[in-house]
């Protein structure tokens, strides 16, 4: 088990996912991963923003967490600068089929309860936050 740290940002009615491939399941989750033992929660999302997408981003607020296999994180965020897409960390570099594929990628938020985002919960929190 280990606690995550991952960021939510929306711009244009649309919201940063990574894409998954992984064995035989297409889904999505939201750019983010393992907290280091020197690391808070929001610096982890941070990081893990630049190393998944290639963008400098800035908390805005804190979203939700809750438990499943750790502490899950998330925050809404908003990029400072940077290019979507060019994400440097080990997952985005290295290919490896035991883990599969991750690409980073903009969805309509409109989209997310038609599509395989998890954790769901969140996915349904984002999508009240884009309607209202």
């Amino acid at each position: 088990m280990r606690d995550r740290g991952s960021v939510v940002i929306i711009e244009n009615e649309k919201v940063a996912l990574i894409e998954r491939q992984k064995n035989d399941e297409h889904y999505f989750v939201f750019p983010g991963g393992g907290i280091k033992n020197d690391e808070t929660p929001d610096q982890a999302a941070i990081r893990e923003a630049f190393e998944e997408l290639g963008v400098t981003v800035k908390i805005d607020r804190f979203i939700d967490d809750f438990f499943f296999s750790g502490r899950q994180y998330f925050f809404l965020a908003d990029i400072l600068n940077g290019q979507f897409g060019r994400g440097q960390g080990e997952e985005m570099t290295q290919s490896d089929p035991e883990k599969g594929t991750y690409h980073p990628v903009w969805a309509e938020i409109s989209e997310l309860t038609h599509l395989d985002v998890r954790p769901r919960q969140i996915a349904e929190r984002v999508y009240s936050l884009g309607r209202g």
